[in-house]
């Protein structure tokens, strides 16, 4: 699958006349709980070329290989594929989000090109902001606690998709840092020994096992624990005020930087013109 979508990157280039700077796993297999037949959730950066940023009129700023956009050969139906402009990017980096921040940290990586995403990681620490990552997360936490496990039925998947966000708050509030994205590393140092962790390792197997469309009668003892951590996560959560400063000015050297570094000949061109 890595061929093939280095190839479909390859072909977003030249259908789209961009560069692409960075590619990487973002779903479940980046997270560490794979299905046999989970898909590719492969995400990206790219740049244009610099006339494209020379308009009055904002342009459409993400390509979505299986929502549209063209991409001149076929795509395996496994691989869901989209990506975001850099200065989208850049002004979403900005804020500290969670997303791109899980991105930028992915074990799985399909493509890398040039210097861009090397100086977003030396940046990410400073960008970093613990009060609306910690939102973010808790926030994913309720809704798919409300929404996935109150049932006398539960899916094996619903468990994880409560527990991950969760784990990533509680990281937040313990080490005041960006989570790791592995599920695992985040269960192994926040999850004391016992019952509740016992049955997170069952959860896990099941879902790596393909188990995790089958529907079980809802486990009892993590929905308690679930609930507990919820209530001190939110009482936490507001407690915080911690501010950043403003990198603006930084992330405006690196976009710039970027352009130079990726379309050499077109900026010389352009500064010419000016």
């Amino acid at each position: 699958m890595k061929e093939h979508i280095v190839d479909v990157i390859n072909q977003i280039e030249i259908d789209h006349f961009v560069k692409i700077l960075f590619a990487c796993e973002s779903g479940s297999r980046a997270w560490g709980f794979p299905s046999k037949d989970s898909d590719y959730d492969v995400r990206f950066l790219y740049i244009h070329k610099p006339d494209w940023y020379l308009s009055i009129d904002q342009k459409r700023d993400v390509i979505e290989v299986l929502a549209g956009d063209s991409v001149s050969l076929p795509i395996d139906p496994l691989l869901d594929m989209s990506g975001w402009e850099l200065t989208k990017a850049l002004r979403l980096f900005r804020k500290s989000n969670p997303p791109l921040l899980e991105w930028l940290q992915s074990n799985i990586v399909y493509y890398h090109s040039y210097s861009t995403i090397d100086q977003m990681r030396e940046l990410e620490q400073k960008i970093f902001s613990p009060v609306s990552c910690m939102h973010h997360y808790l926030s994913m936490a309720k809704g798919n606690f409300r929404d996935y496990v109150q049932g006398k039925e539960v899916r094996v998947k619903k468990y994880l998709n409560v527990l991950r966000p969760l784990l990533a708050a509680k990281w937040i509030e313990k080490y005041d840092s960006i989570p790791p994205i592995e599920f695992q590393e985040l269960v192994e140092e926040l999850v004391a020994a016992g019952e509740w962790k016992d049955s997170i390792a069952n959860l896990l197997e099941r879902k790596r096992a393909g188990e995790d469309i089958f529907v079980e009668t809802r486990i009892d003892t993590i929905n308690e624990s679930l609930y507990k951590e919820i209530e001190h996560l939110e009482a936490y959560a507001k407690s915080l005020k911690k501010q950043i400063s403003d990198p603006t000015s930084e992330l405006d050297m690196l976009f710039r930087g970027t352009l130079r570094e990726v379309w050499d000949e077109e900026w010389m061109e352009l500064g010419h013109r000016g």
